[in-house]
């Protein structure tokens, strides 16, 4: 069964909502970048609302280009760091563990590039000059085929909608599916009949 990542979560009752409707994990989003759509979070905050979640929820600190001991301070209470920046091979090795590693489908991106990295886990998300993720901008599902049947599991973000993710995870066949915009009902706050929607529609999807 496909996973499901809800991101950009900035409050208790969209939290507590996405696991009730069967999320998987939840996304923090600690880059201050996220304050132009309203999806920042302090991490503090975050923490806070981490404590309060169900058991077997993952929790995942989203980070752009952020710094070792800022990374390291984060996986004191969430489960996994999102590397959703220019971030080295070399920079990932002190989390590969325990990071999930970002790459955008731009033109002439070979998925085979990210196997340079060590992250257990890829998410290959849309291509959009001046943006890292949140654009609502609808992946490459071709280049997203490619990247799974590299057999490292990939997480498949971009424009993702409760109306078109049973259509993306019988195309792709990701691991997991991760969605932020396209289950809001303004910026930052969650629409709970959509987050459901979109959960159902994932999960129910017949490969």
């Amino acid at each position: 069964m496909t996973r499901v990542k809800i991101c950009g979560i900035t409050n208790i009752e969209d939290a507590l909502a996405a696991c009730e409707a069967g999320a998987d994990a939840l996304g923090f989003n600690f880059a201050p970048e996220a304050r132009r759509r309203n999806r920042y979070i302090d991490p503090e905050e975050a923490q806070r609302i981490i404590e309060q979640l169900p058991s077997f929820i993952t929790s995942v600190a989203v980070c752009v280009n952020a710094p070792a001991e800022d990374m390291l301070e984060y996986l004191e209470f969430v489960d996994r760091v999102q590397l959703h920046g220019e971030e080295s091979a070399e920079e990932c090795l002190p989390f590969a563990a325990r990071a999930i590693k970002v790459f955008r489908a731009a033109p002439g991106f070979a998925p085979e590039s990210m196997l340079e990295y060590p992250a257990t886990t890829f998410l290959l998300d849309a291509y959009v000059p001046d943006a890292r993720g949140g654009s609502g901008t609808t992946c490459d599902w071709e280049l997203a085929r490619r990247a799974v049947a590299l057999g490292r599991p990939l997480i498949l973000a971009g424009g993702l909608t409760p109306e078109n993710v049973a259509e993306a995870v019988r195309s792709v066949k990701p691991y997991a599916v991760d969605t932020a915009g396209g289950v809001e009902s303004a910026p930052g706050k969650k629409d709970h009949d959509r987050i459901r929607e979109f959960i159902r529609n994932a999960k129910l999807s017949v490969s």
